[in-house]
Formats: C-alpha cells, structure tokens, sequence
C-alpha cells in the first residue's frame, strides 16, 4: 500500500464550510484526520498534495498547506520534499473481550507483538487496595513489578502488577522481560480459571506522562484485574494504563429478546 498513488484516495464524503466558525484549514485536517484514523488512508500511503487539496476543497494554498502540517505536528504523516505526504500512523492494537480462554490467547499474543522494559521488579508489603485484591493480611509481602509496553518503539501501556510472594519467586526479572506474566504464573503450577476486570478513564500523571509519552492531563484508558486460579485464589492483580490512540478494548454483544426483556449482553 505504501506506493499507492495518492489519486485513488479519495476524500468523497465530507466538505469544508465557510460560514462555521471553525478555520478552514483545521476542517480539512479533521476529514482527513479521520480517514487516517479509520485506516481509509493505512500506515505508508501518500495522501493528496497542497494542489490537490487546494482544487479539491477550495481553498488557498496556505490553508491546504496548513492542514497537512496539523497532520504532521500530531505525528499521523511524515512530509518530505519531492516525495508528498505519507501517512505513519499505525492502527492501534485490538483487545477483544471474551471468555477466560480467550482472554489469556489475547494477552498472550499482544504480549508476542510488543517489547517491554522492565522499570521496577521488587517485593514490598501490599498496600491496602493489593491486599484487599489478593484476599491477602494487611502489609503482607507481594512481588511489585512495573513494566512499560511498546509497539514499533512507542509506548502504549504502563502495566503495575502485583502477585503473591510464593508465585513471584519462581521467576525473576528477566523472565518477566522475555515471557508474559500470565505465562510465568502458569509456569508455576498456577492453573488459571477466571478473572474479574474494570475498564475505566483517568488522566495521565507526570510519572504516567513521561513513561507513556504524553502530555500531563492527557485521557487513558484503565483496566483493572484480578486473576483468580482454579481454587479460586487470587494470583495476580494488575493495574494497565492505556493510550487510547494505539490501543482499543473491543467487547462482543449478542442481542437478547424476549417477552419481559430486550437488551445486549457479552458474548462468552
């Protein structure tokens, strides 16, 4: 796709406005923001010209020129003299929610598909939350490890776990380096059945911001887990945070209808 002629992409739907408020250039660079977005215009591909843009919508030169540079300031396109416009955006990574089976195969595969670096790796008393987690005694000890996940170099989670001291000991920090947690845990011995998640919103931190390469304040996406083994005890509780603009929490519905009820439930 990436010597694809920037002809063929073409902005069909969608057209700029003179009498909103919002500049013309920034509405240009919205529709064409978004074809990016949706993989229109995949990672690679040459998008239109200033002189496309300008007969297209319109408009001057400099607006054309304008809205190509939004894209380029927000990293979505590279712009190179004597070559055009090409888009760099990469398409985030797709976690589908589903049963326990599949939970573990996806983590597993995302896990194959990104590099970690290990930031922290120790064993500490549980706080308050961990203890409660783990079903745990207060200031009981736990293994503490805090790694940062990467996709093609760029960081897209920030991953806080913790696990009793019986299982961390059985691996080390470079093993978790190499292998999935959950891996490791199943490693030794552990046979995993079921976990209980929270999927929320929270704004980056200056620890987060800095690790994750987003401004302070920036959204995130938070999944909170628990991992229970077949006894039912609680063998892993983990915080992830996301970047939303590389990674997608997908949950599957299937319609349920009935004399006394109408409504979506997840698919198992």
């Amino acid at each position: 796709m990436a010597d694809k002629d920037a002809k063929s992409l073409q902005v069909r739907d969608g057209a700029v406005n003179e009498s909103l408020p919002t500049p013309l250039y920034h509405q240009i660079y919205v529709l064409l923001r978004e074809k990016i977005m949706t993989g229109v215009y995949p990672d690679g591909s040459l998008i239109h010209s200033e002189h496309e843009l300008e007969k297209m919508f319109g408009v001057s030169r400099i607006t054309a020129k304008r809205a190509l540079d939004e894209l380029a300031a927000e990293g979505l396109v590279a712009r190179q003299r004597g070559r055009g416009t090409t888009v760099t955006y990469k398409q985030p990574v797709s976690h589908p929610s589903s049963d326990m089976e599949g939970l573990i195969e996806n983590l597993l595969t995302i896990a194959q598909e990104t590099d970690v670096t290990i930031h922290e790796f120790d064993y500490v008393k549980a706080p308050p939350a961990t203890a409660d987690a783990l079903h745990l005694r207060p200031e009981t000890v736990v293994q503490r490890a805090v790694r940062v996940r990467h996709k093609d170099d760029t960081p897209f989670s920030y991953v806080v776990t913790y696990v009793p001291e019986d299982i961390g000991r059985s691996y080390t920090a470079d093993d978790l380096e190499a292998h999935p947690i959950l891996a490791l845990i199943e490693r030794s011995g552990t046979t995993i059945s079921r976990a209980r998640q929270l999927v929320t919103a929270t704004l980056a931190d200056a620890a987060l911001g800095s690790a994750l390469g987003v401004q302070v304040g920036s959204p995130l996406l938070k999944v909170s887990r628990v991992v229970f083994d077949h006894g039912d005890r609680p063998v892993e509780y983990i915080t992830v945070y996301y970047r939303p603009d590389i990674y997608h929490l997908t949950l599957n519905l299937s319609r349920v209808q009935g004399d006394m009820a109408n409504f979506w439930t997840a698919e198992t």
